[in-house]
């Protein structure tokens, strides 16, 4: 679907454009999406097999939910709104983390470049995966994999052509941020 999107310069501030975003990947500008890293309190990550009819990576394993920013639209509500559309899940503001801001630039043909800042969020798992709804149009497929497993796959010695090439170093940081966060649930509950 093209939608507005607000238009970004190299270092992620906003231009005050709002264009098409078939017309920001056609000439390559910056602009704001949503990155939402799923997890589980027991040490694992919720993944998402991209639609086969997406225009980039189809069928390649990526992060739980990934969106565009609608033009104006506030960050933690294209959050909101991507996880609920994504996979049915309802999420309120507070159970997002902010993990950091991200630049990424994929050149996918001389007239596609996706040139975005993913807004990153790690986020817990509160449902089971069964009342997890899948928008057909955008994921073919959801799972659960160990973050161990995840993180060898991504930035290890794993399998990383079955994911989408983000650099190592974002795959890194997801790992690191989830990691820290279930210590941080263990403390609180008293199992560390």
């Amino acid at each position: 679907m093209d939608e507005l999107v607000d238009i970004l310069d190299n270092k992620g501030d906003f231009t005050g454009e709002q264009l098409l975003k078939s017309e920001a990947h056609k000439r390559g500008l910056y602009h704001p999406t949503v990155h939402i890293w799923i997890y589980t309190r027991d040490g694992r990550v919720l993944i998402q097999k991209r639609g086969r009819e997406k225009k980039t990576y189809p069928l390649l394993w990526d992060v739980s939910v990934a969106g565009h920013v609608g033009a104006g639209e506030n960050i933690l509500s294209a959050a909101i709104r991507e996880t609920h559309e994504e996979i049915g899940l309802e999420i309120r503001p507070e159970a997002l983390e902010k993990i950091g801001v991200y630049r990424s630039e994929q050149v996918h043909a001389e007239h596609f470049k996706d040139f975005e800042y993913h807004h990153s969020f790690i986020c817990e798992l509160q449902s089971p995966m069964k009342d997890l709804k899948k928008q057909s149009s955008e994921v073919e497929e959801l799972k659960l994999i160990s973050l161990i497993r995840f993180a060898e796959e991504t930035w290890g010695l794993g399998n990383r052509a079955a994911f989408v090439p983000h650099q190592g170093s974002y795959y890194k940081e997801v790992v690191m941020a989830i990691q820290s966060a279930l210590k941080q649930s263990d403390k609180s509950t008293g199992l560390a």
